[in-house]
């Protein structure tokens, strides 16, 4: 871990800094104009700071969108693989001439800095929860990728602890910020299409695997920290394929059958479009490759890979009485009966975006991370928060549930209890290994 030698003054303490220093002083202090943001530039009492927990390829896909804002100072980075700190250190050096001279390989350490207002957790999927939640104790705000927690339990912890700590929390399902979603869930919650009857949203081929792959040589732990990149999750053997990504599909460190990859995104939009947020459906099954839940006000929940119009991966598609909506990440939209093309014609510019137009897999180089920022500022609540997160979250689970138990699942969102199923209420948790207990 490399020290930084001069000081980092962080958003929440300048305040209490300057005044300080100022009743020391006798003398009148003259400050240049960028410390005050005379010159257009943003002084450092309005930026937020920020560390990064979890190197990887998505982690330096959110970072490059943070390091766009102009109120955003990159403090540390942390992993539990040396190379990739040193990679991400590399690159932000090379394409934004920071130097980040702080490194970590436990995030505990990076969590007990005073000057660190927030944090990047871009981990894998089974190390999400869990260090937002120790982040929220340690006085941090979090942006999270999805998905946020990888059981019913942690779902609504995640929620509790973010609540009881004051924490600013960002899910990253970015899709309710960009404009083509936007618009056809509004057309849908303003009875746009008619009595709404259901949602539809892309999810992957469901897909689990309870295996071990071969056990390799354990690297030192200054290399990569085996131990800590397991964390909670039980105890296996090392594999390089695991800390390279192909964890993905494993029970151990996956959210349940894959499901959480695009369903993270979709049912989101989905629990959205339906006002559901803060609920989920209170019935569940599997029918081959797709997933159904009922909510309780009747409307529909399918969860499919297939069938789609080829409008782009992410995509949904909103059937009211009097028509129907679907887009996708390519940010195109198609619409039924022809007349609803008039409101997109006259609507959709108002949603920052334009009709026909494209869009990079789901991707808002501004609005979702800028939306966090902002509400670090404000401490209001962003558009993903963890309450939002939580309920579409458990929607996930819950369906993933009834397909890997093969029976129909009754459940009850304000208890998040299944009815009368005991074998599905004992897969709302799992056991996590010591010391990792939230």
């Amino acid at each position: 871990m490399r020290k930084n030698r001069l000081p980092i003054y962080s958003r929440r303490n300048f305040l209490k800094t300057t005044v300080s220093a100022a009743a020391l002083c006798a003398a009148p202090t003259v400050l240049p104009a960028n410390v005050l943001g005379l010159d257009g530039a943003t002084s450092p009492s309005a930026k937020v700071t920020l560390a990064m927990i979890g190197c990887g390829g998505r982690g330096r896909h959110d970072l490059r969108r943070f390091l766009r804002q102009p109120d955003i100072q990159l403090l540390a980075l942390c992993d539990v693989q040396q190379e990739r700190r040193k990679m991400t250190g590399d690159w932000v050096a090379k394409e934004f001439e920071i130097q980040v001279n702080d490194e970590y390989r436990d995030f505990r350490e990076l969590l007990e800095r005073k000057d660190v207002d927030s944090v990047l957790v871009a981990t894998g999927d089974h190390w999400h929860a869990h260090a937002s939640i120790y982040a929220a104790r340690a006085g941090k705000d979090v942006y999270s990728e999805k998905p946020c927690a990888i059981t019913i339990d942690l779902c609504r912890r995640l929620a509790v602890s973010m609540k009881r700590y004051g924490t600013i929390f960002q899910g990253g399902t970015q899709r309710r910020s960009l404009g083509n979603f936007k618009f056809a869930v509004d057309l849908a919650r303003s009875g746009g299409l008619g009595k709404l009857r259901s949602v539809h949203a892309a999810i992957y081929y469901l897909n689990v695997r309870y295996d071990w792959l071969p056990a390799q040589s354990t690297p030192d732990r200054d290399v990569v920290d085996w131990d800590l990149w397991l964390g909670p999750s039980p105890w296996r053997p090392y594999n390089k394929d695991y800390v390279d990504g192909r964890w993905r599909g494993h029970y151990d460190f996956d959210s349940g059958a894959k499901h959480h990859d695009w369903g993270a995104h979709t049912v989101d939009l989905c629990q959205w479009a339906t006002d559901a947020d803060g609920s989920a459906p209170v019935t569940y099954w599997a029918e081959g490759s797709r997933l159904f839940g009922v909510y309780e006000n009747g409307v529909k929940l399918v969860m499919r890979p297939d069938g789609w119009r080829g409008l782009g991966n992410c995509a949904v598609r909103f059937e009211g009485e009097d028509g129907w909506i679907e887009t996708g990440d390519s940010g195109r939209i198609a619409v039924f009966p022809d007349s609803l093309r008039g409101k997109l014609t006259q609507n959709f510019s108002v949603y920052g975006g334009k009709e026909g137009g494209g869009g990079t897999h789901g991707e808002d180089p501004v609005t979702h991370i800028r939306n966090f920022v902002d509400c670090v500022k404000t401490r209001e609540q962003p558009i993903c928060n963890a309450d939002v997160i939580c309920s579409s979250h458990i929607a996930c689970h819950a369906s993933a549930l009834s397909w890997a138990l093969k029976r129909e699942l009754r459940f009850d969102p304000k208890t998040d209890t299944f009815l009368n199923d005991e074998q599905a209420n004992r897969l709302r948790t799992r056991a996590w290994r010591e010391p990792w207990t939230v």
